[in-house]
Order: C-alpha cells, then sequence, then structure tokens
C-alpha cells in the first residue's frame, strides 16, 4: 500500500433472513456461503433449531475460514400456543397450526431490531424473504439497504405481480371456480384457477399476511432470485421492468455445494445411512432410477402413499423413494412399505426420513425426478440435467410446473389440478396408474427422449452460470461491489 493512502474499506455484511421453512432456509445458506466465499461476510438470522440443524454448515466454514455465522433469534413466542419445537415449517403439527405460526413469525421483529443495533458497524445489506415482511421496518428505522429473496420461479413472481397490478386476484375471487384465466402481461400464455391463483398468502385467513409482504417488496431496494437467464430471461426482463428495481438473478444457489461433505449433508448436521444410499445407486444402471420425493412439508396419508407404492411397483422402473418419518409411523405403513421393498428388491429402495437430495440428482445412476414442484427441487433436478414428472401440491407449485412442462419443456405432469391441504391428500388422490404413466412416460424412448435432452442442456447452462464470467457468478460480483461502494463513501 503506498505510503499515504486510506486503507481499503472493510467487506460489505450481508444480513440475511430466511422464512423458516427448510425450502427457503437452504437456498439463503447456500447465498450465504457464496458471498462469504468472495470476501463478503455473511450473517444468517433464524430460530435456535436451525441454528443447531446448520451445525455442520457452520463447521464445514469455520473450516475453510469463511466469514460466515449463523444467529438464533428466541422463537416461539410467549403465548403463541406454539410447541416450544415448531421454530420450522416441517415441525407444524397439523393445518390448524400453520396460521398461528406465521403470525407468530411477525413477532421476531423486536429481537431481530435489537440483533441488528448491536452491530457495529451496521449491516451494509439486509436480505429478506418475501414471506418475511417483518424485517422491514428494522432495516427502514436504521436506515439499511434491504434487498428481498423471492424464492419461487421468476416465472412464478411474474405473473405474481402481474395478478396484483392488474387486479386478477380480486376478479378471480369473485368468479366461479371452474372460471379459467388468463394473467395480463406475460410473454407467454399462462392461465390460472380459483384453486391454483397467483400468489403467495391467497388463502382465507391470510389477507393481512400478504399485504404486509406486498408493501415490504414494493418498499425494497431491490429482488434477489435462485434462478439464472439462460433459464427465464423473459420473465426476469419482465419482472424488473414490473418492479421497477434491480433484479438480481444468482443461481442455481444449489451448485455452490461442490464437494461429497457438503451435498450430502446440505440442511442437515448428519444423516444416518446416506452412505447405505449413495452405495445402493452406485449399483444401479446410469440414469435407470427415478428419484421420488415431496419436500419438506407436505405429508400423506396411507391411501396416497399406497397409491405412490404401487405405482411405483407397476411402472417396472428403479427408483428411489423418500418417505417421511411421520407419514411411515404407522404400524400397517410401515408393514406395507416393508414387503414393497421386498417384492421390489433390487430395483427399489424406500428411505425412511432424509435423504442427500442433492447428491441423489447429481448421481450418474439418477435419470429422472418424481417431485413437488417446490422450486428449489425443480431448479436442482435442472441444474444436474434430470427431467422431471410434475405432481404440484400447494402455493407457487402449479405455476411452476407450467414453467417446467409448457415452456421449458423438461417435465411430465401427473396429471393433478387442483391443491391439497398439507396434511390431507386424500381429497385429490394421485391414482397408482397416473404414476407409472408418468414414470414411464419420462424414462421412455422415441418422442418422450426430448424431455431429457433439454434437461441436460439446461443442466450445462446452469454450470456455466455459475463459473467465473457466467451470468450469475458476474451477477453476484456487481452485487457485491455495490455494497463495497456504499461502504467506501461512508469511509
Amino acid at each position: 500500500m503506498a505510503a499515504g493512502s486510506p486503507p481499503p474499506p472493510p467487506p460489505p455484511h450481508f444480513v440475511l433472513v430466511p422464512l423458516v421453512a427448510q425450502g427457503h432456509i437452504i437456498p439463503l445458506v447456500d447465498l450465504a456461503r457464496l458471498l462469504a466465499a468472495r470476501g463478503a461476510r455473511a450473517t444468517v438470522v433464524t430460530t435456535p433449531l436451525n441454528v443447531d440443524r446448520l451445525r455442520g454448515v457452520a463447521e464445514q466454514a469455520a473450516r475453510a475460514g469463511l466469514p460466515l455465522e449463523f444467529v438464533g433469534l428466541p422463537f416461539p413466542p410467549a403465548g403463541s400456543g406454539l410447541p416450544q419445537d415448531c421454530q420450522n415449517a416441517d415441525m407444524v403439527a397439523d393445518n390448524s397450526q400453520f396460521l398461528p405460526f406465521f403470525f407468530a413469525l411477525r413477532e421476531l421483529a423486536g429481537p431481530f431490531d435489537a440483533y441488528v443495533r448491536s452491530l457495529a458497524p451496521r449491516p451494509s445489506c439486509i436480505i429478506s424473504d418475501w414471506c418475511s415482511p417483518w424485517t422491514a421496518g428494522v432495516a427502514s428505522s436504521l436506515g439499511i439497504p434491504r434487498l428481498f429473496f423471492h424464492g419461487p420461479s421468476c416465472f412464478f413472481a411474474l405473473c405474481e405481480i402481474m395478478a396484483v397490478d392488474h387486479g386478477l386476484l380480486e376478479l378471480i375471487a369473485a368468479a366461479g371456480d371452474d372460471e379459467r384465466h388468463l394473467v395480463p402481461g406475460m410473454p407467454v400464455p399462462v392461465t390460472v384457477t380459483k384453486a391454483t391463483p397467483p400468489g403467495l398468502f391467497c388463502y382465507p385467513g391470510t389477507e393481512l399476511l400478504r399485504r404486509e409482504a406486498m408493501e415490504a417488496m414494493r418498499t425494497a431496494d431491490g429482488a434477489v432470485l435462485n434462478t439464472f437467464s439462460d433459464l427465464e430471461a423473459q420473465f426476469l426482463e419482465g419482472y424488473e421492468a414490473a418492479l421497477g428495481k434491480p433484479v438480481w438473478a444468482l443461481g442455481p444457489l444449489s451448485l455452490c455445494n461442490r464437494d461429497e461433505d457438503s451435498t450430502t449433508s446440505r440442511g442437515k448436521t448428519a444423516v444416518d445411512g446416506k452412505q447405505a444410499i449413495m452405495a445402493w445407486l452406485d449399483e444401479q444402471a446410469p440414469g435407470s432410477v427415478v428419484y421420488v420425493s415431496f419436500g419438506s412439508v407436505a405429508r400423506k396419508l396411507p391411501k396416497q402413499l399406497f397409491e405412490i407404492g404401487h405405482g411405483l411397483e407397476d411402472s417396472g422402473r428403479s427408483f428411489l423413494w423418500v418417505v417421511k418419518e411421520r407419514e411411515a409411523a404407522a404400524p400397517e405403513v410401515r408393514e406395507w412399505l416393508d414387503a414393497l421393498e421386498a417384492r421390489t428388491a433390487g430395483r427399489g429402495l424406500v428411505v425412511r426420513g432424509w435423504a442427500p437430495q442433492l447428491a441423489v440428482l447429481s448421481h450418474r445412476a439418477v435419470g429422472g425426478f418424481v417431485t413437488h414442484c417446490g422450486w428449489n427441487s425443480v431448479l436442482e433436478s435442472i441444474a444436474h440435467g434430470v427431467p422431471v414428472v410434475t405432481w404440484p401440491h400447494f402455493s407457487d407449485q402449479f405455476l411452476n410446473e407450467r414453467l417446467v412442462v409448457d415452456v421449458l419443456g423438461v417435465g411430465v405432469p401427473v396429471g393433478v389440478a387442483s391443491p391439497v391441504m398439507i396434511f390431507d391428500d386424500e381429497s385429490a388422490p394421485v391414482a397408482r396408474g397416473d404414476i407409472a404413466r408418468a414414470m414411464s412416460a419420462l424414462m421412455g424412448g422415441g418422442a418422450e427422449a426430448d424431455e431429457r435432452r433439454k434437461a441436460k442442456e439446461y443442466g450445462e447452462k446452469a454450470r456455466r452460470a455459475m463459473e467465473e464470467g457466467g451470468s450469475s457468478y458476474e451477477t453476484l460480483t456487481r452485487l457485491i461491489q455495490s455494497f463495497t461502494r456504499s461502504e467506501d463513501k461512508e469511509h
């Protein structure tokens, strides 16, 4: 450093606040790791249970010398009526707890304000989940720039803002159940129904949550999305224009997990049985296995579980099926799963609990994925060149399906048209024949192989986006630099 020249500005400090649900925590933790790896300081603010779950990530970061830390705020608040361990959406016991859970999250504003005020100097930027609008007042009162992270696809985000700007949600609410509505302002035709509205918090009792989230979106300084330009260029352009703020496309964020340690423990501190899962995959032929998993929240009742199992068996395809511990708790379900595994020995593996999804999708044996169309799962699959069978359940998943099937051409629909409650899918069961048909279409030859070809092409583009010189890599560079410059001005 030349004599008399000012010292370099300190690295920018990003405070990231995900919604406390696995599908929202995981991508923001990935982003925090990317920021830290590029020289910024990153802090993830969540609840104590989630900090404990992320202990493995924290230990990996410490070993690598990355400036990444995790902070747990007290939750749930006294008087919420929630059990003390209900600190993540996957710990909600039944449908009646979901509204109290989301409203209790608003009480995190006080502890968050106290935490941010304790920092000296103040953070350079707060990146908070679209579903965590309680961060907006804290950022505003302290004069800290705030970006919102929107977890779904940009296709969904653009549908949502167009629906709001053109009064479509009110029109849908007043219409009949069977009416189809064209989303205005989209670069491709998109139709929705009352059962599949284009927005989050569109269900009875969530009106206040939606108003707060939309207001926080409007007052933010920009948006961060987990996507990449070669996948959603036309929707990113439209979203930035509609939002009137910068939109930073930084994905696929999952591709920051490059080693075995990261891919097999992502989202968990330790995984019992992961070696057995990977060893079983090692024995399968390349591209022969269909991975089946429906995310961290939705739980299926026995009747639907049996249909899935029969569909997998009848398809004749090799499969790796993840069944949640709570789904497999009943003795009759455990016995039935044991019998299924005995009948499909060699070509079927049932995982009870949790599987290292990223490691599975990146394995050479996996050739297809039956998914609930959560955006993390969809993008992780695309990033590894794996086509999907789409089985949306609720929220943004139906529009993610439309993107995957109609626009990108990397998926085959199982055929559901209406959402199900989180813990009750008996009202709209998917039959075993639908499952077997969709799997055969996805994994078959001929014209159906087009989905596999397109998925591999997008997978190559995804990897290029995250490499030095790629669109997402360079966008992250500009994001860090923009807040480094603001630090420079202060100093």
